[in-house]
């Protein structure tokens, strides 16, 4: 296995943990604490991105070798790796909740590749930390599993996200409450490698302003300025630089936002301390995918009651983390009005995106805002799909081909989970299309130039729960077929790929409430 070349920069400009050891603590006047992967029993490699490889300079020949799942399963360090766990806090369900930190993720280094670029290696599953409060530090193979394949599905669907290098068995045991109802039972173990330019955090600016510890808040900023967005280096007026900074941030937590909409994902558990700092997806846990369009639908079990992280409010949550992230920087920046103007931008940018995204869903050259225009026909295809019970992604995708002269439900056979549903709304979608015909017939577009631009924008195939726990249990049972298979798909998910039908199907009815295939908990 090569040698990779690391340069630890947040190790060695941010101050660290005196403290040594794995045992909780509260850590203060600190960005992280040092702390190594605790060795597992058997670490075997079950799956790998080779794109991620390919980022990282590495190869099938270091891939395969046996050193890369010792290193990447825990058990040992390549030279210049500096392991650490990072300390933040967080906002969790719209409570602070005080000092979190990495609890079962250990960063092992920052490595350069040979084009420049930074990206930070963490294991997720590697042992107990100084952040793990009561928990173990590990992770189940379900999770782990769950985590390495949405990860790169979304960046394949172009969603900003971290990636997945690896997925590593542990040959252990971990017990967990899958559904906290006190039926606790062993599970395998894994551990996922984890890459992205930066794991930093919302949480990591929060828990410094909560303490009133200004001057390593300021510290932390300029670091993230410095070596994450260093497009800002111009900027010669500290605050100015900051300022710029986090309107950097709101417009990039709006892109997101709008990719999150567009392909039907909901992230589960939306706190603070689960918001990159990057604009990426982070921290996969019990996210899912809308099936049948739902607004109100929450694929997380703690949060069934309330809601607050449902498909159609996540917008609106980002905007709230991101007031959250606003009131701890206002410390060091001491200016409302130019936080509260980037605020403002983040509602602006969002809109202006998501009509963009669906712009080009619909297959629209321009967009034709007010009630009268499209953002009324898309509020009432939304309404429609609500109340038929319609699959979202196979709507989208099968709009494409429709006949805009003689429309009819034809290309939607496969996209309806209900019958009586179906009926309920035939004559009114119906209704819609032959308007949305008549909307398209409007522009002077070629019909085959724009079918090719709305099938590179709605995908056939996205990770669905459902598929998901189906390579759950076969990887349980020793069978990594179904894995690697529907990670093979979703590398091409605007692709239409013979004899992968089964991977485009709507949710089976067993799904709708099977575990692990509708809602699932935080341990997920």
């Amino acid at each position: 296995m090569r040698a990779l070349r690391f340069d630890n920069r947040f190790v060695r400009e941010l101050p660290g943990d005196p403290e040594e050891g794995r045992h909780v603590r509260q850590v203060h006047g600190a960005c992280y604490s040092r702390v190594e992967p605790t060795p597992v029993r058997a670490p075997q490699l079950l799956a790998w991105s080779p794109e991620v490889a390919g980022l990282l300079g590495l190869g099938d020949a270091d891939v395969r070798d046996p050193r890369f799942a010792q290193v990447f399963g825990g058990n040992a360090l390549l030279p210049g790796m500096e392991p650490y766990a990072a300390c933040y806090g967080g906002h969790q369900f719209g409570n602070w909740a005080g000092q979190l930190g990495d609890g079962r993720a250990i960063t092992l280094g920052e490595t350069i590749n040979d084009r420049g670029q930074r990206w930070e290696l963490q294991l997720k599953g590697a042992g107990p930390t100084p952040y793990s409060r009561r928990a173990d530090g590990r992770a189940v193979l379900r999770s782990s599993l769950r985590e390495f394949l949405c990860s790169e599905a979304m960046h394949h669907l172009g969603v900003p996200s971290t990636r997945a290098l690896s997925l590593v068995a542990t040959g252990e045991q971990v017990i967990r409450d899958m559904f906290y109802d006190g039926r606790a039972r062993p599970e395998p173990g894994a551990v996922v490698c984890r890459v992205a330019p930066s794991f930093i955090r919302f949480g990591n600016f929060e828990i410094f302003a909560s303490r009133g510890d200004e001057p390593l808040l300021e510290r932390l900023i300029d670091f993230t300025i410095d070596r994450d967005f260093p497009e800002l280096a111009g900027e010669r007026d500290p605050v100015a630089r900051r300022l710029r900074w986090f309107e950097e941030v709101c417009r990039r937590t709006a892109v997101l936002m709008a990719h999150w909409m567009r392909v039907g994902f909901v992230h589960g558990v939306m706190n603070t301390d689960n918001m990159s700092i990057l604009g990426l997806t982070i921290d996969y846990g019990p996210y899912g995918w809308i099936d049948n369009f739902d607004p109100e639908w929450t694929p997380n079990t703690t949060d069934a009651g309330g809601r607050r992280y449902r498909f159609g409010h996540q917008p609106r949550i980002a905007h709230w983390n991101l007031w959250q992230l606003a009131n701890a920087l206002y410390p060091v920046i001491r200016e409302v009005e130019p936080l509260e103007r980037a605020l403002v931008s983040y509602a602006d940018i969002h809109e202006a995106e998501y009509r963009r995204m669906m712009q080009a869903k619909l297959g629209f050259a321009a967009w034709q805002a007010g009630e009268q225009g499209d953002d009324g026909l898309l509020d009432t295809l939304h309404r429609l799909l609500e109340r038929g019970e319609v699959d979202m992604t196979i709507f989208f995708r099968r709009l494409a081909d429709v006949d805009i002269e003689a429309p009819s439900l034809a290309p939607f056979e496969a996209a309806f989970y209900d019958g009586s549903r179906r009926a309920a709304i035939e004559t009114e979608l119906l209704q819609w299309l032959q308007a949305y015909g008549a909307r398209v017939r409007t522009e002077d577009v070629p019909a085959d130039v724009r079918r090719a631009g709305m099938n590179r924008v709605n995908p056939i195939y996205v990770p669905r729960n459902y598929l998901a726990q189906q390579a759950i249990d076969a990887a349980e049972a020793g069978d990594l077929s179904e894995l690697e298979t529907l990670f093979e798909v979703l590398r091409q998910p605007y692709v239409e790929q013979p004899g992968c039908e089964r991977f485009a199907a709507r949710r089976p009815d067993w799904a709708r409430h099977k575990a692990g295939c509708s809602m699932l908990s935080c341990s997920s």
